[in-house]
């Protein structure tokens, strides 16, 4: 018998939510943009499910990431979770480019909107991980 301790990180900073991320979706390697959400809890740690949602366009369109925001705030709502953290995914490799910029901002503004609670959002392509921080959009930050 092996004893196993489950992963349960605790979520306090930027540094521990990519180092969650990392540990939590490996291999690397998408056929096709996809979105992770982690919900977490006021102690920092996150629901133990992972939600994923395939077959997302190259480009969020407005509608796409406000319907989002508005699931996502039902949810913190429901459940008193204390925030949402978001994995935009990609192929190819590469730091984030424009489209990946650009679907952070819709996010990032939709989110806003909607009242949801959103820490840095991080992108995964297929060989690394990198943090897209609002303040780093500059002229396309999408106005809350």
């Amino acid at each position: 018998m092996t004893d196993k301790t489950p992963y349960a990180p605790v979520l306090r900073t930027q540094a521990d939510v990519e180092a969650a991320w990392r540990h939590l979706i490996n291999p690397l390697g998408w056929p096709e943009p996809r979105l992770w959400f982690m919900l977490v809890d006021p102690d920092g740690v996150p629901f133990p499910q992972l939600c994923q949602i395939e077959g997302l366009p190259v480009e969020i369109a407005d509608d796409g990431a406000a319907n989002l925001a508005t699931m996502l705030h039902d949810l913190v709502e429901a459940h008193g979770f204390d925030r949402v953290e978001l994995l935009l995914c990609r192929p190819g490799g590469g730091p984030p480019n424009r489209s990946d910029r650009k679907n952070a901002a819709e996010l990032y503004g939709a989110c806003g909107v909607a009242g949801v609670p959103l820490d840095v959002v991080h992108l995964a392509t297929d060989h690394d991980f990198w943090p897209i921080p609002l303040d780093a959009l500059g002229e396309i930050r999408t106005p809350a």
